[in-house]
């Protein structure tokens, strides 16, 4: 039985063009209508023959009460759905609504546009288009996310989009997390969810199945979405229970913090900073917890307050650069990366 994959696997497989599942969209876009209304909506990373994204938004336009729709399709798609293109070129399309009131999507309501270049949304002309638009939505390259979502602040962009929830933990990512910029979408918090991939998609590779009509799919691990679109859920506190105690929590080493290994046993009674998973951003209450930093992998040693350790004095310690870190009979044990936070008064 094929196993789940992570994106960062994906990416050595050197496959970087995952295909969202409807449902998966639909889920989480019921969370945002209001913010919709008489916007312009990008889908800049999308083949419109085959995105959901673009078949989302054109069959909602009316009920979304969307301004305009555009996608861009990049260069090397098959793009015979618009039998007056040429098919190795890439184009943008607009969506406008649906003119002759008869409830379904014509291909004469679709404009097709072609573009200069390859379609990448870094271009300057595929840059145009992303000044045009109000929201963005999509499923970026996964390589280049930390990119991408540069690209979109600097342009003061709202978004919502699709990545890996180690995310949280890039240099570029986490200043963001940390200022209430970005934070997960509503729908997904754990889990795995399914992706389509490309007809040349080894399926040897982990988490692959083809159905009976020869399409691909793959499961993925770690997936959330990323946004910046408010949604009530986002400021519902975390209802906490435990009480602190020293054993329970230990204090780290090299941290004035204590350990807290499961967002759920969060004390109800602590006022410190705390160590907490990364996927605590999944219950994250901005009026609740004040984020400090974050604790992750370092260069390849242990600075503690007793002692530097490095792999001479621990050769069969694998993670030697994980922190924080908590000095058990003189031996450093791995915390993974860590979310520091502070509980509000």
């Amino acid at each position: 039985m094929p196993k789940n994959t992570s994106l960062g696997q994906a990416k050595k497989a050197k496959k970087d063009e995952f295909y969202t599942q409807l449902t998966d969209i639909e889920k989480e876009l019921r969370h945002y209508k209001e913010h919709f209304r008489g916007k312009t909506v990008l889908c800049n990373c999308d083949d419109p023959r085959i995105s959901n994204f673009f078949r989302y938004f054109a069959l909602n336009f009316e009920y979304l009460g969307l301004k305009r729709l555009i996608t861009t399709c990049y260069k090397s798609q098959d793009i015979d759905l618009f039998a007056d293109e040429e098919c190795d070129r890439a184009v943008y399309l607009i969506y406008d609504g649906d003119k002759n009131m008869n409830g379904v999507v014509d291909l004469d309501e679709i404009a097709v546009k072609p573009l200069k270049g390859d379609g990448d949304f870094r271009s300057a002309e595929c840059i145009e288009l992303l000044k045009q638009a109000d929201i963005v939505v999509t499923n970026p390259p996964f390589s280049l996310f930390r990119e991408y979502v540069a690209q979109l602040v600097k342009y003061d962009k709202k978004f919502l989009i699709i990545g890996n929830v180690n995310a949280i933990t890039y240099k570029e990512i986490f200043p963001l997390i940390k200022d209430n910029k970005i934070w997960f979408g509503a729908s997904i918090h754990s889990g795995d969810r399914e992706f389509g991939v490309p007809q040349d998609y080894p399926l040897e590779a982990s988490g692959c199945r083809q159905d009976t009509s020869g399409c691909k799919y793959i499961r993925v691990k770690g997936v959330r979405w990323f946004t910046n679109l408010d949604y009530s859920e986002h400021h519902e506190p975390l209802i906490l229970y435990r009480r602190y105690n020293k054993d329970d929590y230990p204090r780290y080493d090299n941290y004035d913090a204590i350990e807290v290994s499961k967002t759920s046993e969060i004390p109800l009674d602590y006022d410190d900073i705390m160590g907490v998973p990364i996927t605590f951003i999944d219950k994250y209450c901005p009026e609740q917890f004040e984020i400090i930093d974050i604790g992750k992998r370092g260069p390849g040693k242990i600075e503690t307050r007793s002692k530097v350790y490095t792999a001479e004095d621990y050769p069969n310690y694998n993670d030697l650069n994980a922190t924080p870190v908590i000095i058990e009979n003189g031996v450093p044990r791995n915390t993974y990366p860590r979310i520091l936070i502070r509980r509000k008064q």
